[in-house]
Parts: C-alpha cells; sequence; structure tokens
C-alpha cells in the first residue's frame, strides 16, 4: 500500500504538544551502546523508521534488543557482538548509521561498514572521518563501497577538523573512548546532540570534557571500564522548530513541552524577528502565538550555534506568506532547496540562484499535490499544506516518517485537519486516486 497526506488547510493551530526524543541524538546513542558489555537502557526512544534500522543494525551484529512502548525505551544487551559487518541493506537508507563505525573499532577493533546513504541533499564527503580514525592509528581501505578498518592499537592524537562535521566528531569521539592516552578534537561540531552523545559516554565511564565547544577532549579508558547504564535522550530541537513554525503560520496559539529552550535561541529569535511571539512557561516548556500576518527576514545556515539547516525548508514555507522579500541562503549542502519545485505548484513566488533562494510573500497558498523528497523537505510541505486554501495531498511519506513521530495524531490533536489515507501502490491507479482525493469534500 501506498500511504499519502490528506490536508485541508486553513485552521490555526491551537493546544498543546509534546516533543519526543531526539533523532539526531538517540541514533547515535544506540550506536554508542555496543560499547558496554551489558545491558544499557535508554530512554525516550522515539518510534521512526531511523530509529528501526538502526536497531536493526545493532541486532545483525549480535546485540539483543527490548523495545518498551509504553516507556519508550530500548534495552541493549551488547555482551556478545558476533558480527563487525554493517551491510549496505541498512546502512544505504540512513547515514546516521554510519557512527557505527567508530563504535565497532572501539569495541572491537576492526569493522566493516558500507559507505552511507540519508535523504539526498547534497554531498557529505567520509573524508574527515577516515583521515581522523587514521590519525587515531586505523588502518582503513575502501572497497567495493564499504569501509574496512582495523585498529589493533588505537592511539590518542590531536585532530583537526577541516569543518565543524557533527558525524565526523562522533566517530572519532566513539573511537577515541578506548585509545591509548588523549584525544582532542579541534574545530569540533557543537550540537547539543554532540553533548547528548558525550555524556552518555561519560555516563558508561568514558572521560569526555570540552563538548559543546570547538574542543573535546577524550582521555582513553579500557574497554572493559565501561558498563552498564541507564539514560534519557534530549528532546528532539528539530521537532519542535517545526511545531512551533506550523502554529505560527497558521496564525495559531500552543504550549510545545519538553523542550529546552536553549536548544532553540537562535531559530526563536528569528520567529520573533518575523512576528511571533514567544514566552517560556517554565524550564522546558515554550508558549508560542502568532495573530498578524509575519514579516520576512532573511535566513543563512550555518553550523550551531547558528540557523539549522534542518530548519531551513520550514523557514521558507514561512516565507512564502509573508510580508515582503525574504532570502535564505543555504550554506552547508548544495542540494537542500528540494522543497521549492513543489512550495511552486502551491503558488510561492521564489527565485532560485544557486545556494540561495529569494522568496516574495504571496497572500496565499493553494492545496496542490506534492510529494516529499527528503525528511525536512517534507515537513514543510505538510506547513504549507496547513496554511493554503483547499486541499493539500502530500505523496512519500516515508522521507516524513524517518523523523516525525506519530506527525498527523500530534497535529490533528492541534486542531489541524490531516489524515493519512492508503492507496493502492499501482501507480495509474494510485495517481488516479490522489487527483480525486484533491476534488472530495472537507475533512
Amino acid at each position: 500500500m501506498t500511504e499519502i497526506f490528506k490536508i485541508q488547510g486553513g485552521e490555526s493551530l491551537k493546544g498543546e504538544v509534546s516533543i519526543g526524543g531526539a533523532k539526531n541524538s538517540v541514533l547515535k546513542l544506540l550506536a554508542a551502546s555496543i560499547l558496554v558489555k551489558g545491558c544499557t537502557k535508554i530512554y525516550n526512544v522515539p518510534q521512526l523508521t531511523d530509529v528501526n534500522i538502526m536497531l536493526k543494525v545493532l541486532s545483525e551484529l549480535g546485540a539483543k534488543l527490548e523495545y518498551n512502548k509504553v516507556e519508550k525505551s530500548v534495552s541493549i544487551d551488547s555482551s556478545n557482538i558476533s558480527s563487525i559487518t554493517a551491510k549496505y541493506e541498512l546502512v544505504s537508507k540512513m547515514r546516521a548509521s554510519f557512527t557505527i563505525l567508530g563504535a565497532l573499532i572501539s569495541r572491537c577493533k576492526e569493522a566493516i561498514v558500507a559507505l552511507p546513504g540519508g535523504c539526498a541533499i547534497g554531498e557529505r564527503r567520509v573524508d574527515f572521518h577516515i583521515k581522523g580514525l587514521e590519525a587515531l592509528g586505523a588502518k582503513i581501505k575502501i572497497e567495493n563501497g564499504y569501509v574496512h578498518a582495523k585498529a589493533p592499537k588505537l592511539i590518542g592524537t590531536d585532530i583537526y577538523l577541516d569543518i565543524p562535521s557533527v558525524g565526523a566528531t562522533e566517530n572519532l569521539m566513539l573511537a577515541a573512548v578506548t585509545a591509548q592516552g588523549s584525544t582532542r578534537i579541534q574545530n569540533a561540531a557543537q550540537e547539543p546532540e554532540i553533548i547528548d552523545l558525550a555524556n552518555f559516554l561519560n555516563t558508561i565511564g568514558a572521560d569526555i570534557t570540552g563538548a559543546g565547544t570547538s574542543e573535546i577532549v577524550i582521555n582513553g579508558v579500557k574497554l572493559e571500564n565501561l558498563h552498564p547504564a541507564e539514560y534519557t535522550t534530549i528532546p528532539d530541537r528539530i521537532e519542535a522548530g517545526t511545531y512551533m513554525a506550523a502554529v505560527v503560520a497558521t496564525k495559531g496559539k500552543a504550549i510545545i513541552k519538553n523542550v529546552y529552550p536553549a536548544h532553540l535561541t537562535f531559530f526563536n529569535d528569528k520567529l520573533i524577528k518575523m512576528g511571533a511571539n514567544i514566552k517560556l512557561a517554565d524550564p522546558t516548556t515554550i508558549e508560542v502565538s502568532c495573530r498578524n500576518r509575519l514579516n520576512s527576514i532573511n535566513f543563512v545556515t550555518q553550523p550551531y550555534p547558528g540557523f539549522p539547516t534542518d530548519l531551513q525548508a520550514i523557514a521558507m514555507t514561512l516565507l512564502t506568506t509573508a510580508n515582503g522579500v525574504g532570502i535564505i541562503t543555504e550554506s552547508l549542502y548544495e542540494n537542500r532547496f528540494m522543497q521549492v519545485p513543489d512550495l511552486r505548484r502551491m503558488g510561492a513566488d521564489i527565485h532560485q540562484d544557486r545556494n540561495h533562494a529569494i522568496i516574495k510573500g504571496v497572500k496565499h497558498l493553494t492545496g496542490a499535490n506534492v510529494a516529499a523528497s527528503d525528511l525536512r523537505a517534507g515537513a514543510a510541505l505538510v506547513i504549507a499544506g496547513l496554511v493554503a486554501n483547499g486541499q493539500t495531498v502530500i505523496e512519500k511519506l516515508h522521507h516524513i516518517d524517518r523523523g516525525y513521530e506519530e506527525f498527523e495524531t500530534k497535529l490533528s490533536s492541534l486542531g489541524a485537519k490531516i489524515k493519512r489515507i492508503n492507496i493502492e501502490s499501482d501507480t495509474e491507479n494510485g495517481m488516479n486516486n490522489i487527483g480525486g482525493l484533491l476534488n472530495e469534500s472537507r475533512l
């Protein structure tokens, strides 16, 4: 069966919604769990396609897993890792699973990991990962689409990253945990997810300082000194930003619960400049509202603590109906404006020039048949559908399901008119059915 979202726009979102665990963090925590010869338990684990893929990777390595739906927790028993190979069939579906490379080298001193896949948002090479691992003493070959790394002995060293790559920082942290001596990662990524990984590793017995700054120091410990622990994943700042944007775009008012406001400082400032009202209700709760048409501003994506590239497509949707002209500069990925053609189908006035998008606000968007091209572009189209006149049908929901847990359920709880519908997978009949849905009565 093929699934679609059917959205009737024009409803202001109101109420409250709770944010789940950070996808970009929990995936790395799961990879790190194989360092422990014992049972580790991670809480606040969202039910996402990407999480399922990572769990399959761990299972194929020999870990025993148990997911508790009520607690939203995963217990990982990595006492008996029986394989050092992470297969193409899984790693090619999700780039974050490539961090299993650093964990396997640290645990088993050898790893065979497929080159990564994920959303087609641009070139994301693994050169920095490989260069750093080699500096630690790993011998690496890349053959037939796999990275084969051997490291009988890892020696701590100073590593400078040409760019603050999140994935490279994480892989090197994982590998350096059991290296002899001290490792210093300079120009390291500073994202909250990096801090979360460091905190988890320290909880199981690692010795890491400086996470969240440009210089991280990992003092190596013996593998046998790492021990099982329980740990709770941080809230997902991108999911929080998505719901905040949806509320603002629809001129609504809502309470966003289970969020760390400090992780969204830059995004909150941008929303306020556009005309939104944001209040801190308590340390983990934000009240967001907007009554008037937004004002256009400019956005430039940057590594944390700058404006996150994962919210760029969503910011573009906000600009499509704002007063004036706004410019978005995507400085991190060369192919992350994939939402532009579909937003244009909905009536947006967008001119794209390489890594710049110039958006002139229109009075309203119009519902249309569109398709998610990647995770965040898909979320942006959902928000566009919520503000558009008429009905919007969104295909290729598998992209959205990679990063948003119960998306339509949470939006419906805020008053959105959105349904997930199964249709025939046959291309011709499926397209006919989708086209017909646009002419149905209101939800």
